[in-house]
């Protein structure tokens, strides 16, 4: 159940699909009721503009927020700090069992204070992945997986056992167990629905754009999937999760315009490390990137998926891409409910937030473009994997690292003795 704002610009609208109807709070009344036109701004603002409607209650989101974000687009900036409430939270296994252990505290101390301890859940929808301390024993043989699941199960019984009481005891928690997959993958996979739906005090329906933190820096990814995400650290998710919002301020959004589509012999992976490049030079961090122009339409979802999920090496807060309808091919093609499909393209539609060849630009802070058609086979490193080096030139800069690493290694190993004898 979700608690809903004020509403001061009498924004609430209904939505049929399916013969199901869903309430939303609406950018389209809001422009109506004095905000102006939003048609042109980013994609990526729009979903905080939303999450500011449906949460104003005159303390934590007031007019004045809404109007400041809003009043993006005249400077394409703003000094405004707001507060944000995401839908859900991600974790994985390192910092999501502290979570359910303090959880687990708050109960025995409600129980202590003479409380109802089935009152301590958590507020937001949280998902924990097992995904990170996953061992790998077993390999090569048909039977790995199958004996590699059960070493981690007897392993870590008592851990596990504790998480899935955990799962049945709190409300809003589920336990995604091992060998399903990493994170980022479940999360694009199966629990992401772009459009998120719950129920308000009166048992309506109120449908809103999934958006999420995750306790990993990658959770960018799922903005292929246009689900605003970013990665924060674990007490930050935590206090999400206990239904505190995130204080930030509103963002400068960098557009990055893609042309074209890859030549035959190069890879989203030469795609991805010449954006980061590029990203990178023009300088992006503590801002969103958001793709936009004709290129998207050559990008499958798992290209999108790729180039959000470097947005820690490029420094940006996201890399997002907005709904269209690869979005929707994608969430049909991985089995998500035909009737949330539908909610996602009229949803969609209905506020502003649909992308086809027709859409136009949205208006950013600064912009970079790329025609892809010109992207080189290139490879990562030498050292970190922003770095770019073509293929055709590996050889000479291969010749040129090599020095420098042979002196690191040699420093590397000599500082290793010597921290070896100070313990010895």
């Amino acid at each position: 159940m979700t608690t809903t704002g004020h509403d001061s610009l009498q924004t609430r609208r209904s939505l049929e699909v399916g013969g199901r109807t869903y309430e939303y709070y609406s950018i389209r009344a809001a422009e109506e009721a004095g905000l102006g036109d939003m048609s042109r701004l980013p994609f990526s603002l729009k979903v905080l503009l939303e999450n500011l409607l449906r949460h104003e209650d005159g303390r934590s989101v007031t007019t004045d927020d809404i109007n400041a974000l809003a009043g993006w687009l005249k400077a394409k900036k703003a000094d405004r700090e707001i507060t944000y409430r995401p839908a859900r939270v991600l974790m994985q296994d390192f910092t999501g069992v502290p979570a359910v252990v303090d959880l687990a505290a708050m109960r025995d101390a409600m129980v202590k204070l003479g409380g109802d301890p089935n009152k301590i859940n958590p507020l937001a929808q949280c998902d924990l992945v097992i995904d990170h301390s996953v061992m790998v024993d077993k390999f090569g043989s048909a039977s790995a997986f199958r004996e590699n699941v059960e070493l981690e199960m007897e392993r870590n019984e008592e851990r596990y056992a504790f998480l899935r009481w955990g799962q049945k005891a709190f409300n809003n928690f589920r336990v995604v167990p091992p060998g399903t997959g990493i994170c980022h993958q479940v999360n694009l996979e199966y629990l992401a629905q772009t459009v998120w739906t719950t129920k308000d005090q009166n048992g309506k329906d109120i449908a809103y754009p999934d958006t999420l933190v995750g306790t990993d820096s990658h959770t960018t990814m799922i903005n292929g999937l246009a689900v605003l995400g970013w990665g924060v650290g674990g007490i930050e998710a935590e206090a999400v999760m206990l239904g505190q919002p995130i204080s930030m301020l509103i963002p400068e959004v960098v557009g990055f315009r893609l042309d074209g589509k890859l030549k035959e012999g190069t890879t989203t992976t030469d795609l991805v490390l010449t954006v980061t490049q590029m990203l990178r030079e023009h300088g992006v961090v503590g801002k969103f990137v958001e793709f936009y122009g004709p290129g998207l339409d050559q990008l499958s979802l798992a290209d999108r998926a790729t180039i959000s999920n470097m947005a820690p090496e490029y420094g940006a807060t996201c890399g997002f891409f907005p709904i269209d309808r690869e979005t929707i091919d994608f969430l049909s093609f991985t089995a998500r409910n035909p009737e949330r499909v539908a909610l996602v393209e009229s949803y969609a539609k209905a506020q502003g937030m649909w992308r086809d060849s027709e859409t136009p630009d949205p208006e950013f802070t600064s912009t970079l473009s790329l025609d892809v058609s010109t992207v080189e086979p290139s490879l990562a490193g030498p050292k970190r994997p922003q770095d770019r080096v073509l293929l055709s030139k590996a050889s000479s800069e291969f010749v040129s690292a090599l020095p420098s690493l042979a002196v690191e290694t040699t420093n590397w190993t000599n500082e290793c003795r010597l921290k070896a004898l100070i313990i010895a």
